[in-house]
């Protein structure tokens, strides 16, 4: 991220540490003289924030800075280490390149413990760090219902953790594709890439390119409904007349657009082609690569193709386990969505707020009597209506 802050850490050594590394950081005009202290809540993790309508990331950092109570929560390490029975393998419910995942119940004096997640950095991982600062930045000043909520974070000595909202239903990836989860139905499905749609929808109006877009990345909360997660990657947009942000290339095989793959030129359009193949994946109910299934069906963008969305064959690439209970012209319709995403030419590809727009009218026509979608305010619509499928 360009739009950069320190954090004062309790450890003068720490704060000297994190003073250096950002030192020769790009957009080190934006950094205040004087880093704030990260305010600790000792009665409770609840604050105040309000929905913010800005303009780009830049407005959030802004208007960060006018408003103090927006501060996360500093929490020792002590205090994670008791939350988490000294981070037991029974509590673990998540584990990545970042480090593990734990439930966690933090006790308040005034008010009854609250159940969290935390998330630990692996001390081995390169990356670390700098995914860690970049998660915190990020999601200290976001405000969705699309975006999962950061509630505080942990940095003393070489210990780097996190502490969000717990998302008691796991991800989009768990319910796709292990057996321990109930199968999502057909409309359900649609709902939760509608609300993801409308989280990046959200990022891409503030300038954010999130850059790992993926069914792992999709959490559900206790009513299914989803939120963003995992912003390590994440990076601001394109500034003034240029058309895209340089940078390595990362993210997972697989979902990350070709054009980026071959240059690491990142635009929004890269957040656009990995929705598309989400999109397949919950129409087929496969992974993006399935190594176990014949060499002709492994990677799913080539095996798709080989039943076109009109033909008499697409029902064979449907997930059996939604056991024909879907309106296949309506699966037709989400397909047709997904290779407009999928476009070679990233220039052809829908913006997210036409995405957005699209699935909601979807999921609407699908239903005789209608139904009451949760709306994002969007802009810039520039799909001509007549691509509405």
């Amino acid at each position: 991220m360009n739009c950069l802050f320190l954090f004062k850490s309790k450890k003068p050594k720490c704060r000297r540490s994190l003073q250096k590394k950002n030192k020769n950081i790009r957009g080190r005009d934006l950094l205040p003289k004087s880093a704030p202290e990260l305010t600790t809540r000792r009665t409770s993790l609840s604050f105040t924030r309000s929905l913010p309508s800005p303009t780009s990331i830049r407005d959030l950092y802004t208007e960060r800075e006018q408003n103090q109570y927006q501060y996360l929560r500093v929490f020792s390490y002590n205090e994670l280490s008791d939350a988490t029975c000294g981070f037991s393998r029974t509590l673990k419910i998540g584990e990545g390149g970042f480090g593990s995942v734990y439930k966690a119940t933090i006790e308040n004096s005034h008010s009854p413990p609250l159940t969290v997640a935390v998330k630990k950095l692996n001390r081995q991982s390169l990356q670390g760090h700098k995914q860690w600062l970049a998660e915190v930045q990020l999601l200290g000043v976001v405000n969705h219902p699309n975006v999962v909520r950061l509630l505080g974070y942990c940095l003393e000595d070489s210990e780097r953790l996190l502490v969000y909202e717990l998302m008691s239903n796991r991800s989009l990836e768990d319910h796709l594709f292990t057996r321990r989860t109930l199968t999502l139905p057909w409309k359900q499905r649609l709902e939760i890439m509608l609300g993801a749609a409308q989280g990046l929808a959200y990022l891409h109006e503030i300038q954010v390119i999130y850059r790992d877009f993926k069914s792992s990345n999709v959490l559900l909360d206790e009513d299914f409904n989803p939120k963003l997660s995992d912003f390590g990657l994440a990076r601001e947009g394109p500034e003034g007349d240029n058309t895209h942000v340089s940078t390595a290339r990362v993210g997972t095989d697989g979902y990350a657009a070709p054009e980026y793959v071959e240059t690491g030129h990142l635009k929004t359009q890269c957040d656009v082609y990995s929705f598309g193949v989400v999109l397949y994946e919950i129409i087929t109910g496969r992974r993006i690569i399935e190594r176990l299934k014949p060499l002709a069906e492994q990677k799913l963008l080539e095996w798709v193709k080989q039943y076109h969305v009109n033909s008499k064959g697409f029902r064979m690439i449907i997930d059996s386990k939604l056991c024909n209970k879907y309106p296949v012209d309506m699966v037709r319709r989400v397909a047709k969505l997904a290779d407009h995403c999928l476009k070679k030419n990233d220039k052809e590809r829908p913006a997210m707020a036409f995405v957005v727009e699209t699935l909601q009218k979807i999921i609407e026509e699908s239903n005789p009597v209608g139904i009451s979608t949760r709306g994002v305010s969007v802009r810039g619509l520039e799909e001509p209506r007549e691509l509405l499928f």
